[in-house]
C-alpha cells in the first residue's frame, strides 16, 4: 500500500462539517461511481458541471495498475465541463456513506473533495465531487497516444485492467446517452493496438507455415507435368498400344 500523500481524516471531517447532516447528501459521479456506486441512494439524476472535466490522467498503482506498471483512473480536472450523475443519499445514511466512500476513494488522500454546483433537469443541487489537482504527484500530465496504448496493454491492478476500467465507463456513459469524445478516442487507441497485434500474429503464423512447407518439400523431386499434345505423351501412348494385352490374340492377316 503506497504511503498516504495527505492525511484523509481531516478532509473527511471537513466534508462532514460542510454537509452539516441536516439535509440529504448529494454526490457527483463522473467515473466508476456511475457504474459501481457501492452505496444506497434514494434518487439519481443526470447532471452537468461547469468548470471541470473528466480526464483519464491519474496514476493508479493498486486498483488498476501496479508500482512496476502504473495504470490510470479518472480525475476531475479544472476547466471545461463534465456530464455525469448525481446521487441523493437520505440524511440518515449520509454520515455512514461518507465514511465508506472515504475508504474507497481517499485511502491516500489523493483527491481534493469539493462541493460543486451541479445542474440537473429538476434544478441545481450542491454535490460533493472528488477533484484532482494538477499539482498532485498522481497527476500524469499530458500522455502520448503510444503511452496510453502501452498502459492499456500492460497495466493491471487488484480490480482489473486500466483498459477494462475505461471501457466500462465509456459503455455506461453511452448507456445514459452521455457522449465523451475524448474517452472514446482513447479506447479506440487500444482497439487499434489490438488489431495491429492480431495482424502481426497472423503474418507470423503464415510465415512459419510457409517456412515449414518449404522445408518439407526440400529434396523431393517435383511430379511430372503433363502437357497435352506433347511428344512424350504421344510416344508413351503408341508404346502402350503396340503391346498386346494378356490373353489377346494377334490379328490375322
Amino acid at each position: 500500500m503506497p504511503r498516504p500523500l495527505r492525511d484523509p481524516q481531516p478532509m473527511l471531517e471537513k466534508a462532514i462539517a460542510d454537509w452539516g447532516g441536516r439535509e440529504d447528501l448529494w454526490l457527483f459521479g463522473y467515473g466508476s461511481l456511475i457504474w459501481r456506486p457501492e452505496f444506497d441512494f434514494a434518487e439519481r439524476r443526470f447532471a452537468w458541471v461547469h468548470g471541470w472535466h473528466r480526464a483519464l490522467k491519474m496514476w493508479s498503482r493498486i486498483n488498476r495498475g501496479s508500482v512496476q506498471t502504473p495504470g490510470l483512473v479518472f480525475g476531475l480536472l479544472s476547466g471545461g465541463s463534465c456530464r455525469g450523475m448525481v446521487f441523493r443519499v437520505p440524511t440518515s445514511q449520509g454520515l455512514e456513506t461518507l465514511r465508506r466512500l472515504w475508504l474507497r476513494e481517499m485511502p491516500t488522500g489523493v483527491y481534493d473533495p469539493k462541493w460543486l454546483k451541479c445542474i440537473t433537469p429538476e434544478g441545481p443541487v450542491r454535490a460533493l465531487a472528488f477533484t484532482l489537482s494538477r499539482r498532485s504527484p498522481n497527476f500524469t500530465g499530458e500522455l502520448s497516444d503510444e503511452r496510453y496504448r502501452h498502459i492499456f496493454t500492460h497495466a493491471v491492478g487488484r480490480y482489473g485492467s486500466s483498459l477494462d476500467y475505461a471501457r466500462q465507463t465509456l459503455l455506461e456513459l453511452r448507456r445514459h446517452s452521455i457522449h465523451d469524445a475524448a474517452l472514446a478516442r482513447l479506447v479506440a487507441l487500444a482497439h487499434e493496438r489490438q488489431e495491429q497485434q492480431e495482424h502481426q500474429e497472423r503474418e507470423d503464423r503464415q510465415a512459419k507455415q510457409a517456412q515449414s512447407g518449404a522445408a518439407s518439400d526440400c529434396g523431393t523431386p517435383p511430379p511430372p507435368v503433363y502437357v497435352p499434345g506433347s511428344a512424350e505423351k504421344n510416344s508413351s501412348s503408341r508404346s502402350f498400344s503396340s503391346q498386346p494385352s494378356s490373353g489377346q490374340s494377334k490379328e490375322k492377316p
